[in-house]
Parts: C-alpha cells; structure tokens; sequence
C-alpha cells in the first residue's frame, strides 16, 4: 500500500473520530479537542489502540477488510463514507451485501410515475419488482395484485401462460433473462438468496431447467434493447428499453421501457388516466 494512500486514511479516519459527540457515545469527562479519544474509537473497533493509533498516523499498514468493516461501525459512518474508506484502506470498493427491500423513497416512486406512457419498474438483485408505474401495471403485469412473494420477474415469464404468451419471441427473451440473471447474481454475490428461487423454477419448468444448466452468462447490453409483446389491449408493441443504476442502491435497477409507436403511448396513456 503505497505511502501517501495510507497517509489519507489515516487523515481520513481522524476526520470522522474528531466529529463524533463522545457523550452520545457514554463517555464523560472533560477533552481538549473535539470527538472521541483514539482509544474508544479502538475500543469500540474491538482492535488495539496502538495500532488504531499507527493508521491515524500513516504507519499502521493495509487493513483487513474486517477491521474496515468494524471501523466503519465505530465510526458511524453513512454507506457513501464506508464505500470511500475501503477504496483508501484496500484500493477496491467493498464487497456487495444483499439487503432485502420492501419498496422505494416516495421520490423514486414520483421518478416512476412521471412516465405517464412509459412502463417504468425497479427490480432488486434477485429480480423482484418492489415499484412499479401505472403504465407497467397496464402493459406489463399488474403487480399489485400480486402478494409480493410472487412479484418475481422469472417466476412470471416461466410461470405464468400468460405472460408466456405476449411475448414475440419467447425462447430468445427466456435466455437473454435467465442469462442476465445468472450475471447479475454473481455481480451482486447473492446466490445463497436466490437458491431457493432456482430450485422452484428447475422443479416447476423443464425450460428453465435447461437453461439454467447451458451456463450462460449475459449483460444487460448484450441484448437487442428492444422488447416486443404482443398485447392482449394494445396489439403488438415495440418497445425500447433502458437500465438505469439508482443513487445509492446498486442492488437495485430501474428499467424504462419506451414505446416506438406514437400511437401506442397515447393509447397507454389514455389506459393510465
């Protein structure tokens, strides 16, 4: 770990000690200086004071990413600083943790029901739809009409005949998802969470069975951009489709889907109102 790396972490991490209100923390008594002592940073790390001592003076050396972990929670630190200090003390961001989630912020929801005409969803790591447009309940699946154990993306496209039935090219589709799927699981490190998910679809579809096994791995990229149904309402639709990251959750994604037909959009958005 070159010098002047371990000199900001260590700037670093008397910056975040030096903020912190020792009385929130039970410890009393009268101080020179602001925040806590050094040794109750490393007390309440469980590591050596000494030692928490030398990575403030930029001579302890490259830590665990265990001990960054307990230091992140020493320091209270938010998820943006606990992402900045792993990239100071390993040089990489730390690794991914899948946290369950039951929806979105009101302002994500407003983002989602601003396309009036465009069916907008956000999907977690697992593929589970926690938000929803009104535009995506009409031509994609009326998701709350659903118990939210079953707002699964693969469970609908292997599971459901009608789902099955409005797309173009269903095999094509089917691989593409189960591919990126299959990607984004590794990416996210969430396999344990999903086991249980792969062993239901491999016991309820002989389809996904088969290509879960063939191994293959997809981007979001890598596919035509272009998602075509065809509409029990609508008739056949086109429709391009995008994956936006959102701030602050890199376990979940946003896919808008834009119809390519004039036509169509002023239709969805009669069906909305």
């Amino acid at each position: 770990m070159p010098s002047s790396a371990i000199q900001t972490l260590g700037d670093f991490l008397r910056s975040r000690r030096t903020r912190l209100d020792p009385a929130s923390f039970g410890f009393a008594g009268r101080r020179r200086t602001a925040g806590l002592r050094r040794e109750e940073v490393a007390q309440r790390a469980n590591i050596s004071a000494t030692w928490y001592t030398w990575l403030e003076q930029g001579r302890g050396g490259a830590p665990s990413s265990e001990v960054l972990e307990r230091l992140s929670t020493a320091l209270m630190l938010t998820d943006a600083e606990r992402e900045h200090l792993f990239i100071l003390g390993l040089g990489r961001p730390r690794e991914r943790r899948y946290r369950a989630v039951d929806g979105v912020s009101p302002r994500l929801q407003r983002v989602l029901d601003s396309f009036e005409a465009s069916p907008a969803i956000v999907k977690t790591a697992t593929w589970d739809v926690v938000a929803w447009n009104r535009a995506a309940a009409v031509v994609l699946t009326d998701y709350g009409a659903l118990p939210p154990d079953r707002r699964n993306i693969l469970r609908f496209l292997f599971g459901d005949p009608a789902i099955r039935a409005k797309q173009h090219d269903w095999e094509s589709v089917a691989r593409f998802v189960v591919g990126t799927f299959r990607a984004d699981v590794a990416r996210t490190g969430t396999a344990s969470e999903v086991s249980g998910l792969v062993d239901d679809l491999c016991r309820a579809s002989p389809d996904f069975e088969r290509m879960w096994r063939e191994n293959e791995i997809l981007g979001h990229h890598e596919g035509e951009s272009v998602k075509r149904l065809l509409h029990p309402t609508f008739g056949p639709i086109e429709m391009e489709y995008s994956l936006f990251a959102v701030d602050g959750r890199p376990d979940l994604g946003m896919i808008v889907y834009t119809p390519l037909d004039a036509e169509v959009m002023r239709r969805i958005r009669e069906a909305t109102v």
